[in-house]
């Protein structure tokens, strides 16, 4: 059986015990640079060879220099293994022309056994309300040369009371909702829910910024294995001070569970 698209691009390769070498795709970026979300999987996945449980429970995430599609190295290390948790850190690291080794990515982690945890649940958070999927916009209707490299790798349709931006009357409501999955069909796990919190386009946006909105630093946490199937994403922006804004992400899986969340604080730009 062949590999997803993602598991294909998130792969690592050990070198040495706590060394693990990547081969990022282009497949994933935002122009230039590659989305956090698939830098913060693929981080992940060699965090995990590493660590004695097997799924994140949460990881923080600072991003210190855009990366591009290559090589790049991950550099793990495991601070404490305990009887239901295990904490980790790691570092994305990438030559430059001139050899020199540049971090990119720093990490804590947090790592259990999702399928360990008891299922009582008790919440006020509800799911997103959005139109049905076959109601909202997906990115082969956004104009020509306008979506993202990344795109292409995503089956998301966005709630079209979020996509004002699009056609320049934001909404200044600071919210963005989509649908959401891989567009091949893989279906959700706790390494694509790392991605999928930083998948959607900016809340910026409908604040009425159109310039790239880099991810300062980024926590994640996974709160449940997912139900094979689409998810919800729901983003939210408060406050934009100071040339900063942060951004809380709820992605809700299709058997209506809170499956992870996630803040970043993120630098907002204009073109």
């Amino acid at each position: 059986m062949s590999l997803s698209e993602f598991d294909r691009d998130t792969a690592v390769t050990p070198r040495e015990p706590g060394v693990y070498d990547a081969e990022l795709d282009r497949g994933w970026a935002i122009g230039d640079a590659l989305n956090g979300g698939y830098l913060l999987a693929t981080t992940a996945r060699a965090l995990g060879h590493a660590m004695p449980h097997p799924h994140p429970f949460t990881m923080s995430t600072h991003y210190l220099t855009a990366t591009t599609a290559g090589r790049a190295t991950v550099r793990t290390e495991t601070v404490r293994a305990g009887r239901t948790l295990s904490t980790g850190a790691a570092s994305l690291f990438q030559t430059e022309a001139d050899g020199r080794e540049v971090e990119r990515l720093r990490v804590l982690a947090t790592y259990g056994d999702l399928a360990a945890l008891p299922e009582d649940v008790r919440t006020v958070a509800k799911p997103p309300e959005m139109p049905p999927y076959e109601h909202c916009l997906g990115t082969d209707q956004a104009p020509s040369g306008s979506a993202p490299a990344m795109a292409d790798r995503l089956d998301m349709r966005l709630d079209p009371a979020t996509v004002g931006w699009a056609v320049g009357e934001p909404s200044g409501k600071g919210e963005m909702r989509a649908w959401f999955g891989l567009a091949d069909g893989r279906a959700p796990d706790p390494l694509s829910l790392l991605m999928t919190v930083d998948a959607l386009p900016p809340t910026a946006f409908e604040l009425g910024l159109d310039g790239w909105v880099p991810t300062v630093e980024l926590t994640a946490h996974i709160r449940a294995l997912p139900a094979p199937g689409p998810l919800r994403v729901a983003l939210t922006t408060r406050n934009l001070a100071g040339g900063f804004l942060e951004e809380d992400a709820e992605v809700w899986d299709c058997a209506d569970r809170l499956v992870a969340q996630s803040r970043q604080l993120a630098r907002a730009t204009r073109n």
